[in-house]
């Protein structure tokens, strides 16, 4: 069994839902978590945030707030997923945001910097990570990374 069913056979045990704000993954997690048969009983949906545009416009986030904070920070990401988790009713969300290359973003922001928030009961879990990764490598691993994460959490 891998990481991806066993998250969602938990979650249909414990009852929750769960649904996804992307951003540089671009719909992988979700791809992962429906390519388990049966997850239908748990996950309620992505939604793939890619530009600051689409974060302004789908999930509500002030343009002012991603000038403030940029685009690919921890305070963007959490209110990435507490807006997430409001607009796909789920009991956790999880968010991710960040450069995966293969520029360095207009910002500064370096490739291989990216984070991911979790919001559950009222908290939010934030996952900051610089790696080193293809461009491929880098979604698959922080995909993974918040499978495990919320795994814990719950």
């Amino acid at each position: 069994m891998n990481s991806a069913h066993a998250l969602i056979e938990k979650l249909v045990d414990k009852n929750l839902t769960i649904g996804a704000v992307e951003s540089f993954t671009g719909g992988l997690f979700g791809k992962t978590l429906t390519d388990v048969p049966g997850s239908s009983k748990a996950f309620k949906g992505s939604l793939v945030t890619y530009s600051d545009e689409s974060k302004v416009n789908i999930l509500g986030i002030p343009e002012e707030f991603i000038k403030e904070n940029g685009v690919v920070s921890y305070e963007t990401c959490q209110q990435m997923a507490i807006k997430g988790q409001k607009l796909l009713n789920v009991d956790i969300c999880v968010a991710f945001t960040g450069n995966a290359g293969p520029d360095v973003c207009q910002d500064g922001t370096a490739v291989g910097e990216v984070y991911m928030s979790i919001v559950y009961k009222g908290q939010a879990w934030p996952i900051p990570l610089k790696l080193e990764m293809t461009r491929e490598e880098l979604r698959k691993y922080c995909v993974e990374t918040a499978i495990s994460a919320i795994s814990s959490i719950i």
